[in-house]
């Protein structure tokens, strides 16, 4: 019975080794068959029977993608409206997190629970209302002070970001890592003549580097690929167009057997960022996974 026992705990790591295996072969084979089609001729995608290595690997098509997408005006878009979230919400989380976390205030626990309501409504329930607050941004897009009388900031790029500068779970989560920190290294600080602001930045950013790099790839991953948003404002203004919503609408306008490898290769292009940040960062990321889970 002991030697049964201990037969079934060692087959127990060969069946975890295969679950990931088998999760990881689901998970490349597509991004692999994505950028394999993206060197395929028009004849060749969609035919069967199916042939997973383009016959000549021609970048006929990112030339293409680049020329029918308008790509450099989508990445620009995207770059600007990421690069605004990611930096805006990593400094108002880490700011909020350290004053819910650290600092003493009449109604803390009440901002606090404030803030994690925040996070129970789907983001999309609040468009329509952004859209309006937008529309009637006083002194923008031709408004007045009263914010009549043009289109506001839903001609800007910056209509891309302003609803997403500040997230909830950004508070949340660094606020939860700040409260980790001993009281004792902020007072030391303190009497050292350091004010709130020296100690945030000089004692509690580095100790939290790792979960900020952890939000700052899910928040980028997040804007990047965000398309309902943007499609809503590229309406008002198509000059404001991010790479997911041109994508999407090169793949409902145009015949999808002519244009397959021409998505494609678009994809690929904008898929390439967000993987090489995430392999710039993945050391930063995976401690930072790690202590979530030790959270």
């Amino acid at each position: 019975m002991t030697r049964g026992r201990g037969a079934g705990r060692r087959g127990v790591p060969w069946l975890s080794y295969l679950v990931v295996v088998t999760g990881a072969v689901l998970t490349v084979v597509p991004f692999l068959d994505m950028v394999m089609t993206s060197f395929k001729g028009p004849e060749e995608a969609g035919t069967l029977p199916y042939r997973f290595l383009p016959q000549a690997f021609d970048l006929s098509n990112y030339r293409a993608a680049i020329r029918q997408l308008d790509l450099p005006v989508l990445f620009r878009n995207s770059v600007v409206a990421t690069a605004l979230i990611t930096g805006s919400v990593l400094l108002t989380s880490s700011l909020a997190g350290y004053a819910l976390a650290k600092l003493r205030f009449p109604g803390r626990d009440f901002v606090f629970r404030l803030v994690l309501s925040t996070m129970m409504f789907p983001p999309f329930l609040f468009f329509v209302p952004h859209f309006l607050i937008l529309v009637h941004w006083p002194l923008a897009g031709g408004n007045d002070l009263s914010g009549r009388g043009g289109a506001g900031l839903t001609v800007s790029v910056a209509a891309l970001a302003v609803p997403f500068l500040v997230n909830g779970f950004g508070i949340f989560l660094t606020r939860q890592f700040m409260v980790a920190i001993p009281d004792e290294v902020l007072e030391a600080a303190r009497i050292d003549g350091a004010g709130e602001f020296a100690v945030w930045w000089r004692i509690v950013v580095p100790q939290t580097k790792p979960v900020l790099v952890t939000l700052g790839l899910l928040t980028f991953v997040d804007a990047w690929n965000e398309y309902i948003w943007a499609l809503l404002v590229s309406t008002a203004n198509p000059d404001v167009m991010t790479l997911p919503v041109g994508i999407q609408l090169l793949q409902d306008h145009v015949d999808p057997a002519r244009t397959t490898p021409i998505v494609m290769a678009g994809l690929v292009l904008s898929v390439l960022p967000v993987l090489l940040l995430f392999l710039l960062l993945q050391k930063y990321y995976v401690r930072g996974v790690m202590l979530s889970g030790l959270k």
